[in-house]
Formats: C-alpha cells, structure tokens, sequence
C-alpha cells in the first residue's frame, strides 16, 4: 500500500490521509434490513381504503391537443376521480423555481399541447390499480400532430419547430437574456494561428437510462389537522416538499415527508415525478392515493441522463503544450427544462478540464428537442464533458508523439495557475494522481515526470490574466460594450466584480427577488493578487524553489480597497420555508 499513500509528505498540511474505511470491510448499516427484508420502501405502506391513479400519456412527439372526452372512464367501475389539467392549481412548473431560477415550463398534465411522446395528459383513480388501467382506455384525446425536432443543433436553427413556448428559440434564457453560458480567457484564435497542430473532434453521448430496480412512485394519504403524509422514494425530499406544495397550492408545513429509503436512483429520483398527483388526489378523494411508475412507463419516460453534443478544438504545440481550446457543448434538456439549466452551468464551471491552457473559450447550450426530459445523472453536466476532454487528450498525446501520462503531467495544473475562470488553483494533485497510477499499472514514465509536481505553480504567464479578446458581436464585458468591434478586448488582469450574493427586492414581483444584473467587467485596482509566488509588476522576480508562506502583505499606497457591498434588505416572506442560501447561484433560496 505504499504506493497509493499520494505523497503525504506534500498534502500533509492539507488533508488527513489516515484513513480507516478503504480497504478495509465495514458492514453498511442498512444492509442487514435489506438482506432479511425488513427494510421498508415506499411501497411497503399500507392504507386501509387506498386508491390507485394511472396517468393518460401522449402518443405523439410533438402534437396540439385538440378535444378530451373523459365521460367513459368517469363511468367506468371504480373510478373515484378523473383529473385534467384545469384540476391542478398551478399547472405550471420547474424544479429550480424554487431557488428563482428559471421560468416554470412544465405542465403537470398537458392542457393544449404534448411536446413529448409519453407526457402526461389525463390521470385517472380508481379503487384498484387494474380498474384504473381499464378506464385509462377510455379516454378519448384527439391530436394533430406538429413537426417535431430531435437534433440539438437543429432545434436552434431559425424556423424550427417551437418545443416549449416558455423558450420559443428553443434555447433556455440565462438571467432572462442569454442563449447560453459563456466562458472566454486570452485570445483562442490568434493562438490557434500560432499552433503547431489544431485538432478538433466531435463527441456525442446518448440519453441513459437509470433503470433502478424501485420505480418512481409514491403514497399520500390524509393525516389529522389537515394534513397529508407522503411516503415517497424521492432522493431530495425537500426538493420534492416545495415542489408539491407549489403545484397543489397548499403551505409545505401541511405536507409530512417521508423517505430516506430508495431502491436506485442515480440522479432519476429527484424530478417528483409521483408526489404532486398523488398529494392532489387525496385532497379531492379524501382516501389515500398510489401513484408508481411501472416498467414500461419507468423505462420510457422516466427522466434520462440528457443527450450531450460536444466540439472540442485545440491548438497544440509540437513540444505537447495545449495553448488554446474552445469547447462547444449541446445539451439535450428534452421538452422542458428540470435540471439541465444547472448542468450547463456545471460543464462551463468544470472547463477546460484539469489543464492549465492559456487561451480558453466555450459556449454551452441547453436546447429543446421533443425528447423526454432528462434530468440529473452521477456527476451530469461534468461526467460527459470529461469523457470527452480525456478521450481528446488521448488523440493530442499521440499527435504530439507523446506518453499519455506524461503528456498530462505537462499540462495539468499546479498550485498558483491561474484558472480560465479567473480563479487561483488550490489543492491540485493531477500529477500525483497519474504518478501513483502509474506505478500501479506498471506503466513506465520518464525520470522526469516521476519527479514532477503539483507544487511550484504560479509563476509568470501561468498566474496571470491575460488580455481577452471579445467574440465577434462583442459580447463579452460591460454591457455598453456589445456593440463594439470585435476586435476590443479585456485588458490584462480584468476581473469580474463580485455581486452582492443578496437579492435585490425593489420591483419584485410576488415576493422573489429580481435577477442579478449583468456582470460587469472592470479593471482590477493595481494590487498583487493572493498568490504565494508571483508578484505583479516585478518582472525580474524568479519564484523560490519550494513554497514558503510569505510575510505580512503590505498593500501598495495606490491601492484602494473596493467598497463594503450595501446591507441586503430585509429578505421578503417565503412560499417554501426557511430562507437558505445557495452557493451555486449566488443568491438566496426559498
């Protein structure tokens, strides 16, 4: 186990490498429930008196609903209720509502158009699960079928067919203004220019479904004071509670979660697919209510992993330097949005990888098709785009005539590199990593790449903000810049303003907060930002062999520390519950 210990001696200040679970057998505390079948699911609750609703679903990818005629199943035997749209208080709907992100886009049943084959239309409940089916093939829905669109490129070509009217562009809105997320540091195309090679690949990944052996499903039954317990198999129970609560109008203190046991969900399970309908049934019937997916339905129109389309080009040096890369990523959101919006903001979080690149640029879209909604799946928004950066750093190696490994440990970052996203890199261990690899894999590597380091990062062009050239429309920067040349740029060491992370109240509407202004972009006060081995201005400083914490730093008489940000308004009263703060947005969550 010595070779798998990662250099201690370098971390040990960092983190505890003592570990007392790897490697060694640990019982789970949930298994001796599962393998003795005490453990209790969803589904193992029982009401007396319980009902059972199946959902209607679309036929057709894309088509308007022209007439619903129910009368049949409303007289089949057993049926206690027959819902249509109309008979869900808020019928509109997406999962990031509930931290003010997005616009709600998805019906809870569809009311005058299906965007994808399977969505739900009608829900009947009936007395036992087999008269709920039987009456389900009573309904009548007509359709006329509209063109749809499956390619993610082709739904945001001009004319395409309109997937969601929510977005007509088919695109989802950024701040109620941008087509996408946009990254940008240095000049990529003049580095592609200079490159020795450029290569560029196109990746594409399909949807994937979760398939766990436990179905979506859930349980809601009336409780005293007015209350409704769900017993439920959602992986975020809470996500699940507010969303409910939006969607059948009732305060979330009125709704008893219950969970905390799921048979698989990978990421499937956080959609609340079930709990709505099944809480709006039981406040109409007054009995309890089951709602569970079967196989078929689970397998067809539970939520994917989304559809990704990736373009990755970079401009490679004979010596196996990376000076420039642009990503351009597709994701495929289906119909309606879910969680596809955050992924996209993950991916651009995540690039251009774990590499130090001087001239970075991506453009990442979330694009409407007449697909089932995808939604979160083991690492989405990181997961594909890394498959795809390494499989693209595999073609690069052998186009520089390179080691893998040792093509890596050359570009990977150190401590003190400055990240495309204008951030410091910390803690970094990518070359460590592959060492130990490596070794394991009796893999041989050079003297020098055995001796290579994540410390000592930092120095000269590696720690500093290059001068980044505006896209063609200029828009990129302040907001009176967008109709500039494009031939402006960022000065070097522009950095973004922080925002105020604290909503602005002032003209919002229901309570929410308005969104963030634009970012701007300025240029930084002439100080020495925090690194521990470069210092602006000083052209002739050489970094020291090994790190050593520097001494008081004492700011320059130039620089001027930027104003305290005003005290944020008193926050307005919640729909949701408590007022919590979300660190991936930067703003404040109900």
């Amino acid at each position: 186990m010595a070779t798998m210990e990662m250099r201690k001696e370098i971390f040990a200040d960092e983190r505890d490498d003592n570990l007392n679970v790897i490697g060694k057998g640990v019982q789970r505390q949930d298994m001796p429930g599962h393998v003795t079948a005490r453990t209790r699911f969803f589904d193992d609750h029982a009401f007396d008196g319980m009902l059972h609703l199946k959902v209607v679903r679309s036929p057709h990818h894309h088509a308007r609903i022209r007439s619903i005629d129910v009368s049949a199943a409303e007289r089949a035997p057993g049926v206690k209720r027959v819902l249509r749209g109309a008979d869900v208080p808020v019928n509109k709907n997406t999962l990031l509502s509930l931290i003010n992100f997005g616009k709600d886009d998805e019906p809870t049943l569809a009311v005058s158009k299906v965007s994808y084959k399977g969505e739900p239309v009608v829900a009947v409940i009936a007395d036992s699960e087999a008269q709920a089916l039987a009456a389900r093939k009573l309904v009548r829905v007509e359709y006329e079928q509209l063109a749809p669109v499956f390619d993610v490129e082709e739904a945001l070509k001009p004319g395409a067919p309109v997937v969601n009217e929510t977005y007509p562009g088919n695109y989802f809105e950024y701040h109620q203004r941008f087509d996408h997320q946009k990254l940008r540091f240095g000049d990529v195309e003049r580095a592609f220019a200079q490159a020795d090679m450029v290569i560029e690949e196109r990746y594409q990944m399909s949807p994937i479904e979760h398939a766990p052996t436990e179905t979506n499903g859930s349980i809601a039954a009336p409780e005293h004071n007015d209350r409704y317990v769900v017993h439920s198999c959602a992986q975020g129970l809470f996500f699940s509670l507010g969303t409910t609560a939006k969607i059948v109008d009732l305060e979330s203190n009125r709704l008893h979660f219950i969970g905390g046991t799921v048979g698989g969900g990978f990421g499937g399970k956080v959609d609340s697919l079930t709990e709505p309908l099944a809480v709006l049934g039981a406040m109409l019937t007054g009995r309890p209510v089951r709602y569970v997916l079967d196989r078929e339905e689970e397998m067809l129109y539970g939520s994917p992993r989304g559809a990704e389309r990736i373009y990755v080009k970079d401009g490679l040096m004979r010596d196996g330097r990376i000076v420039a890369r642009s990503i351009r990523s597709y994701f495929d959101a289906g119909a309606y949005t879910r969680l596809s919006s955050y992924a996209a903001i993950k991916c651009t979080a995540h690039l251009p990888g774990p590499y130090w690149i001087p001239n970075v640029s991506s453009d990442v879209y979330v694009s409407y098709t007449n697909r089932c909604p995808s939604t979160a799946m083991r690492g989405f928004g990181v997961t594909a785009v890394d498959f795809a950066l390494e499989v693209q750093m595999d073609r690069l190696a052998e186009a520089a005539n390179m080691d893998p490994m040792e093509f890596r440990i050359l570009n990977a970052y150190r401590d003190g590199d400055m990240k495309a996203h204008r951030r410091v890199a910390k803690n970094t261990a990518l070359i460590e990593c592959v060492q130990v690899a490596a070794d394991r894999a009796n893999w041989p590597l050079s003297e020098q790449a055995r001796r290579a380091s994540s410390l000592g990062g930092g120095a000269g062009e590696r720690s500093q903000i290059p001068a980044t050239q505006l896209d063609a429309r200029g828009q990129i920067g302040r907001p009176d810049s967008r109709s500039g040349p494009p031939t402006q740029v960022l000065p070097p060491g522009t950095m973004r303003i922080p925002l105020s992370k604290q909503p602005i109240m002032d003209g919002a509407r229901d309570g929410r907060a308005t969104p963030t202004q634009v970012p701007r972009y300025e240029p930084q006060p002439v100080a020495p930002p925090p690194m521990p081995a470069y210092q602006p201005g000083s052209q002739a400083y050489q970094p020291p062999p090994a790190y050593a914490p520097p001494p008081a730093y004492q700011p320059a008489p130039s620089y001027q520390p930027p104003p305290a940000p005003p005290a944020p308004p008193p926050a307005a009263p919640s729909q949701h519950g408590a007022v919590r703060f979300s660190t991936v947005f930067g703003t404040r969550r109900r």
